[in-house]
């Protein structure tokens, strides 16, 4: 039988509690439920989402440029709000790029990366004027024949896939054989093909690695990431100009993570700068790309108990969502050990009363499924039909990392306050 485990809600200081229910964005769980008009829906707090981009810049270099990974949380309103605090946008999809190209970011900050763009999504970024991350000779064969048909320059960088891994990574996309960039051996033969073909190369982008926590592991991979871009800087025919070195920055999702170390990548990306690239190349835009960190503990998920019942000891408290919305929460997108996110009953966010004593429950969603399942034996406020059971760190990978399709349920609202 699993362990049973307390169900706390990330840091303390991140969402408002006021006579024991949860606010988000300044606003009672429950009167946002009434205003949103229907459950289960996102909560995206922006006050959250501000004070975590401006710890990122107090933490690291003035001249490093952040870039938002638009695949963590595509929602027009979130990427709204995140144009007036990021430098740039990193899309995935041309689906992703119409929605950055409406945002205030110009398209020369925009860079667009993905081991299988299609032609029709090349064509749009050539013609818009962003940076195309290449990922294959074949994408630069195609990307020519483009930009020949539009008449209009291409804005190249390379994709490199390292010849190191990121270790402590939640998701390893570097290394080894990889679908994601070219390997770093074959660069620069390829950079001697874009050379000769007359098109613009501004530099080189690594992403070793996804989730990690170990400020000496994201440490070591930008030491060497740094190293080997430098290296492949030299058999470019003009100066490096864009230097993307990735991201990767990790948030906890259960009680024994412990949060990353920013200050300490902070000030050893700053030595690597200030010894490292800018004595080689003063001019280059560095820029980390960061999707998960920005966002991801800035949302809440809420869903309504639709039923409580008992099964051979096991108290079940039955939601309106499920894993068709939170995928991750029920640790079906990428767990190897499956972990309960932090869970609590909205209203009593800030723990059992004397009314409500605490209990062990077992949080599942609606669908005909055992995987949907959100809180595995779990120490909550005893929760009734009706009452909100706030899922957090829910603001990366959510609902558009879901499979919303499956059985048919209505999809999810989503809001930013």
């Amino acid at each position: 039988m699993a362990a049973t485990t307390t169900a706390t809600t990330p840091d303390e200081t991140l969402f408002e509690r006021a006579a024991g229910g949860l606010h988000i964005g300044g606003i009672p769980a429950g009167r946002l439920a009434e205003r949103v008009g229907s459950t289960p829906f996102f909560a995206y707090d922006r006050a959250l989402i501000t004070r975590r981009v401006a710890a990122v810049r107090a933490a690291l270099p003035a001249d490093v440029h952040l870039s938002y990974a638009v695949k963590a949380n595509p929602m027009p309103a979130v990427l709204h709000h995140l144009a007036g605090l990021v430098d740039g946008f990193d899309v995935a999809s041309g689906g992703e790029l119409r929605h950055a190209l409406d945002t205030p970011v110009s398209a020369d900050r925009i860079s667009f990366a993905g081991p299988g763009k299609s032609t029709a999504e090349l064509r749009q970024a050539v013609a818009a004027g962003v940076t195309v991350e290449l990922e294959s000779a074949t994408e630069l064969a195609r990307v020519r024949e483009l930009a020949d048909d539009l008449g209009r320059p291409a804005r190249l960088a390379l994709r490199v896939n390292p010849d190191f891994a990121l270790k402590g990574a939640g998701m390893r996309m570097g290394g080894g054989p990889q679908q994601f960039g070219v390997d770093a051996e074959r660069v620069p033969e390829l950079v001697a093909e874009i050379t000769a073909a007359g098109l613009d190369l501004l530099g080189f982008h690594v992403f070793a690695g996804s989730q990690n926590l170990r400020a000496d592991s994201i440490r070591e991979a930008q030491t060497a990431t740094v190293e080997l871009l430098l290296r492949l800087a030299d058999t470019l025919p003009g100066p490096l100009r864009y230097l993307n070195l990735g991201g990767g920055f990790g948030i906890p999702y259960a009680t024994r993570d412990t949060p990353l170390d920013l200050p300490g990548v902070g000030t050893h990306l700053a030595d690597l700068l200030a010894t490292r690239i800018r004595p080689r190349h003063p001019a280059a835009r560095v820029a980390l790309e960061l999707g998960r960190y920005l966002v991801g503990e800035a949302g809440v998920y809420l869903t309504r108990v639709v039923d409580r019942k008992e099964s051979r000891g096991t108290t079940f408290l039955v939601v309106d969502g499920g894993l068709h919305h939170q995928l991750a929460a029920s640790g079906n997108f990428g767990q190897v050990i499956r972990r309960n996110y932090p869970v609590a009953v909205a209203h009593r966010a800030a723990g059992p009363t004397a009314d409500a004593p605490s209990e062990t429950v077992t949080v599942v969603g609606c669908l005909c499924t055992p995987l949907d399942l959100l809180g595995d034996r779990v120490e909550l406020p005893r929760a009734e039909i009706g009452d909100l059971i706030a899922v957090f760190q829910a603001g990366a990978y959510g609902r558009t990392a879901s499979p919303s399709a499956f059985l048919g349920h209505p999809e999810p609202v989503e809001v930013l306050v």
